[in-house]
This record gives C-alpha cells, structure tokens and sequence, in this order.
C-alpha cells in the first residue's frame, strides 16, 4: 500500500483523502466509500473524519497494532484492555481500527471494508460496537457503568461474534464506577471485550489493573512526525516548529497545524523568553493581555515556556548543544541561562508547574501569569 497521502478534495464539512495516489476524485459520498476504484478510504458524517483500513490511520505505536494483530490472528484476544497515552496520541483511533478488524467478517485481510460489519462501522452504526457515554463532564459515575456496560454486556451481540464496549476518559471513573465495572471485567461473557481508553492508568484500582492488558503508548519519533506532517501538506516551514513542540504527540501537532493563531502565538512567547528580564512592569502587563487572546491555547503556550527554560538547564549544565531541543536559539538560550542562576531557572520551571495547576483550578488567568511572568524577571 503506498504510504503517500494526499489532500484531493476539500468541502465545506468533509475532505477525502486517497492513500493510494489517485489522481482527482468527482464526488464524496456522505457515510459511503470514495466513487474510485480500490480507494479504501470512507467518511464519517458526524465527525467530518475519514477511516483508513485498518491501523493505516495510526501513526507509530509499531508495537501495540503488532500485538493487537497477533492477537486476532491467534484468536487470543483479552476481555479487558487499557490504552495508557496522553491525549492526541491515537487512543481512539488504535480502539476503533481494533474493534473493526474484530468484528470484520471478511475470510482475508482484516479490515476487508466491504463485508456488512465494516460498512456498519465505518457508518457509526455497528450495533456490537459500544461508545459509552457518561452523564456528567467530569466524572464517569456508578450508573453509567451499570447501565452501559454491565446491564447490557448480559445481552448477546446482535450480529457478532464479539460485543466491544469503548470507555474514553476512563481515567474519570469513580472508585464506585470501578467497582461496579471489576466484576464484569473478573467474570466476562465469552462475547465481552472491554477497552478502557485513558491518559493516567494509575488512577485505576491496582484489581482493574491486573486484569486488563496495559498497552502504553509511545511518542512517535521526529522521523515519523516530520513525514506525516509532510504528507498532510503542512506548510514546510512549520514543521520543524511542530515537531519539537509536540515532543511526539501527533493530535497535538495536527492541533497547532491548523491553528491560525499558532505561529503568532509562538513569535510573541519567544521574545518575552528572550527578554523577561529586561522587561518593565508595564510591558510585563501588556504582555498578560496578549495572553489573554490564547487562553484556549495558554496550556500550549506554558508548555513551550517550560520546554524553552528545560534547553536553558540543559545548556548551562551540560553545555551540550546536541541535547537542546531549540538548537537554532541556541545563542539566545546561552544568554539566559548565563544572566540566571541554577536555582533561578528551576524556580522559574516550578512557576509554569504552578500556573497550570491554578488554571487547572480555575485560579485567576491574569494574576496567574502575572505571578508567572514575575518569576521569570528575576535573575
């Protein structure tokens, strides 16, 4: 299969892309499969997103598709899993391209895409395939676990011979919910798969624990990200931006890709950097209300300052400019980390760990990052 892919058609709510390097395409069809031959990618309406076969939509996490693959191939397949990963690194994505690959009823490569089960899939209508939602935002309570999962996991599936149940945020789960799920997960139908999706499996009671197969997920590496990014035609001159800034994580990089605010976000956190301490209280304050504009972005914004003071730390203790992360700054990071000390720079480190925190805790924004900004003048 080739691996290039390409943006061929854009409309207002749906964009088709070919992975097998067609050349133009006439028509998409709404829950429906590309009008050209062979072409194996289909859209789904309600998320304006596109299905691959298979694990063709996962970038990296070699290992996890690997053991999922020989997993149905061997026909071992666990009734509980864990999918461990910071947000935006393809959780959903692995869950969804496994859940359809089990319930294919195609007799050669899974997923075929053709057969009833994966057009039901790829419609969002697969009756086996379970989404469970929860009432509340924040916490996934002990009713929504009985009634989505234990209540109806009874009930045979309708169609397949495996009923597949997708806990997202799972990390939200109560220890209520969790007890509630453990006997389910200790004593599953034959039919059951439980996969429980979450960004902090510590959370989790150790009995959850040791009863599910923990697959954590990885980063991809530069050398991935920089292809993917290439192939969803991100401008060049951006990429190396969003590499270094996503450390890894490919739904945060396609996140800040189609961010129009991005770069100027960025041109503006790299001057304060470069000049917090030779700034005044009144640009420190004009600075706060640009901020203010990234609010839905300021955890972006404390991410880059932290990665920015870790290459200061580096630098002046290692004096190793292989080990920085913004290696093309590197004359900028000297002059900082040779105007700070050691304890300074960290102290600065622990104030960004501070701001998230308190914005995490609905602290005030403006007098959360004056605190911050503060920090960083001193020397």
């Amino acid at each position: 299969m080739a691996t290039e892919v390409r943006q061929l058609m854009d409309t207002e709510n749906y964009v088709c892309y070919n992975i097998r390097g067609h050349r133009s395409h006439e028509e998409v069809f709404l829950l429906g499969a590309c009008s050209e031959a062979d072409c194996e990618y289909l859209i789904d309406e309600k998320k304006g997103g596109v299905f691959m076969a298979g694990f063709d939509s996962v970038v990296g996490n070699k290992q996890i598709k690997e053991h999922f693959e020989k997993a149905i191939q061997l026909n071992k397949i666990s009734h509980g899993y864990i999918l461990n990963g910071e947000d935006g690194m393809g959780r959903m994505e692995l869950a969804k391209s496994f859940a359809q690959m089990v319930q294919c009823e195609g007799t050669g490569e899974k997923p075929c895409m053709n057969c009833h089960s994966c057009k039901q899939f790829l419609s969002g209508n697969h009756p086996d395939i379970i989404y469970v939602r929860h009432e509340k935002p924040g916490v996934i309570g002990v009713d929504d676990v009985r009634t989505g999962i234990n209540s109806d996991i009874l009930i045979k599936p309708y169609s397949s011979p495996y009923k597949i149940y997708i806990v997202d945020e799972a990390e939200k789960m109560s220890v209520q919910a969790q007890n509630a799920l453990l006997k389910t997960i200790e004593e599953p139908p034959s039919y059951g798969i439980i996969m429980l999706l979450t960004s902090n499996a510590e959370g989790f009671l150790p009995t959850i624990l040791s009863r599910c197969i923990v697959l954590n997920l990885k980063p991809v590496s530069d050398e991935e990200m920089e292809a993917y990014l290439n192939q969803q035609n991100i401008p060049s001159d951006r990429i190396p931006t969003l590499v270094k800034f996503s450390r890894g994580n490919v739904g945060k990089a396609m996140r800040m890709a189609q961010s129009e605010s991005f770069t100027a976000m960025i041109d503006q956190i790299m001057t304060v950097l470069k000049r917090a301490d030779q700034m005044n209280i009144h640009e420190l304050l004009g600075f706060i209300t640009i901020l203010t504009g990234y609010k839905l972005e300021i955890k972006d914004c404390l991410d880059f300052m932290q990665m920015w003071y870790r290459d200061v730390l580096m630098l002046k203790a290692t004096n190793d400019l292989n080990l920085l992360i913004f290696k093309e700054e590197y004359a900028a990071i000297r002059e900082v980390g040779n105007k700070k000390s050691y304890e300074t720079i960290e102290k600065i480190i622990q104030a960004i760990d501070t701001a998230k925190r308190r914005l995490d805790a609905n602290v005030n924004f403006e007098l959360t990052m004056e605190i911050l900004l503060l920090a960083m003048k001193e020397k």
